[in-house]
């Protein structure tokens, strides 16, 4: 962690509040997310291609560069997220109407119904626990979920 210098002195103070908060966030965002990551089984479709399939199942077809964009990866990442994809049928790709050099993907059926389990699953999981937290622990939790969702935008 970086501290940072003291205005004149040159001598080294506290980390700042926000590096303490954005140090303590990471740790505990990371520790939800691999607990909620090894309740799935092996072989099960990865974190990437989960959020790819979401973004594809809630706004739609789109293009490979578009979504490498889209979920900040490099195209080559989303190149062999979307042919693991493709390859267990979850996604399927057209050529474009508009520019016969470029495919679009879509979220198969199937796709769509992998997306809904797993939710299902992640879901109860959540629940399940947010059962043993006070209504005002609860509270607390969902008043924070839309700065959470600005700061995942803004990352």
């Amino acid at each position: 962690m970086k501290a940072d210098l003291a205005a004149g002195d040159g001598g080294i103070r506290e980390p700042s509040d926000a590096i303490r908060l954005a140090s303590e966030l990471r740790l505990a965002v990371g520790r939800v997310t691999r607990r909620l990551r090894q309740a799935h089984a092996v072989g099960d479709v990865s974190l990437s291609g989960v959020s790819v399939l979401a973004r594809l199942a809630a706004q739609g077809p789109d293009s490979p560069t578009a979504l490498a964009e889209t979920e900040r990866v490099r195209p080559q990442a989303m190149a062999s997220t979307l042919a693991q994809l493709e390859q267990r049928g979850l996604v399927r790709r057209t050529p474009d109407a508009a520019d016969g050099r470029r495919s679009i993907v879509a979220a198969t059926e199937e796709g769509r119904a992998v997306l809904a389990e797993r939710r299902s699953e992640s879901v109860q999981r959540l629940a399940a626990v947010l059962d043993t937290f006070s209504e005002q622990e609860r509270a607390t939790l969902g008043a924070a979920l839309p700065l959470l969702g600005r700061l995942a935008e803004r990352l």
